[in-house]
């Protein structure tokens, strides 16, 4: 199957690989998320080291279960992989089963999927209920289920590599690290230029990381505690929370939809006037959001994709003021920069329109051209390719096998 499983199909191909390998594959759950929905392991090989693939942490991001299952029935095929890293290989299958339900339902079109029809069915939840944050100390905030499971896995493995497994609408290839892995960061590169991926010179996410361009974030020695996004809020993290036992976490992005402008190395001749830019269209764009909406409440089963756009119309200040204080960089890191600023209000846009489609349809429809026009915008703006799922799909595989060999050596 080509394209992005949902929940209950990761469920049932998961499934039918033990089925078929009951000798290397075995399934369990290690626990339910908020909505009781259980959280699969499927795990490979018997060997003492451990290993952990983290996918599904954030709603809006399928391919990491593709990329579990794919490499999954690839260790079930060739058990000697496992055996010669002497590991087991577990793969948690989707750490949000329910964000990931609700923003289930698109499935690329290949060789050209639609921007706009990604969007119909976006939903991404709001900070406090992506479960790879944990609460800060002294907040008063409960772990989420989901968190909690996932560090009682964290603490059962002990793992010497934890990998966690994203995508991105638009954009480049990168991969954060906490440490650095001799070798780990050239056979990246060369993978994404391999598979014709491009690489992200300066990602805009973790701000707090130490930058390796291109497409490669370190963490600086001495944090391993808590993490800052580029909106200002601070969470403790399930990437970090394994260094007690001298896990490597790596994150993987894979871009669905590349930007190659993302990649470019020279200097930006004029940052501050791009910075600037960046930031206007960013808080005109939420403006003009904000000015359509009125009283309409959303459906009451639409109501996570309400909160979590109307955070994002919220942070969207400081997020401009974070684009502001940009002083300088490659133009591949400010058109990142611009990429994020269309971001930001899009995702706003399309998950208020799913909210609203029963409860306000006029004000629904408002939003729905906004979606339109601005994918279009964002396509012919930069001139944007569609990843194959396989391509997107093989970069994690190769990237995780890599840093496996490495770390297990």
């Amino acid at each position: 199957m080509v394209g992005y499983p949902g929940v209950d199909e990761l469920e049932r191909r998961a499934r039918a690989l033990v089925a078929a390998a009951p000798g290397v594959l075995r399934l369990r759950a290690v626990g339910e998320s908020r909505g009781g929905r259980p959280l699969w392991v499927l795990s490979a090989g018997h060997g003492e080291r451990q290993i952990l693939t983290v996918a599904g942490a954030h709603a809006n991001e399928p391919v990491g279960g593709a990329s579990a299952l794919r490499l999954a029935r690839l260790l079930a095929h060739r058990p000697e992989i496992p055996e010669a890293l002497g590991c087991t290989w577990h793969f948690l299958l989707c750490l949000d089963p329910d964000g990931a339900r609700l923003a289930h339902g698109w499935q690329p079109e290949e060789p050209a999927p639609s921007l706009t029809e990604c969007h119909r069915h976006f939903y991404r939840p709001e900070f406090a209920c992506q479960p790879e944050s944990l609460p800060v100390p002294g907040t008063g905030r409960e772990p989420l289920p989901e968190s909690a499971a996932l560090v009682w896995l964290l603490d059962e493995l002990r793992p010497v590599a934890q990998f966690t497994l994203h995508g991105i609408e638009v954009g480049g290839a990168f991969t954060l690290q906490t440490r650095r892995v001799p070798g780990a960061a050239r056979a990246f590169r060369e993978t994404a230029a391999l598979l014709r991926i491009p690489l992200d010179h300066r990602p805009y996410d973790a701000p707090d990381w130490q930058p390796d361009p291109p497409g490669v974030l370190r963490l600086p020695e001495g944090n391993t505690g808590s993490e800052r996004d580029p909106s200002g809020y601070v969470a403790e993290s399930t990437w970090l929370y394994p260094w007690r036992y001298g896990t490597l976490t790596a994150v993987v992005e894979a871009p669905a939809w590349s930007a190659p402008a993302v990649s470019d190395p020279r200097p930006e001749p004029d940052p501050r006037g791009e910075a600037a830019r960046a930031a206007e269209l960013l808080l005109g764009r939420t403006r003009e959001i904000t000015e359509l909406l009125g009283d309409g409440a959303p459906d009451e089963d639409l109501l996570p994709l309400h909160t979590a756009a109307r955070e994002l119309l919220d942070v969207a200040p400081s997020i401009a003021a974070t684009c502001a204080d940009e002083r300088g960089g490659s133009r591949g890191h400010f058109a990142t920069l611009g990429i994020a600023a269309r971001r930001i209000p899009l995702r706003a846009a399309a998950m208020l329109r799913r909210a609203l489609a029963g409860t306000a349809p006029g004000t629904a429809c408002a939003l729905t051209d906004l979606v339109h026009e601005w994918c279009r915008e964002l396509d012919k703006t930069y001139e944007l390719r569609w990843i194959p799922v396989s391509a997107q799909t093989a970069l994690h595989v190769r990237t995780m096998l890599d840093v496996a060999r490495r770390v297990c050596d």
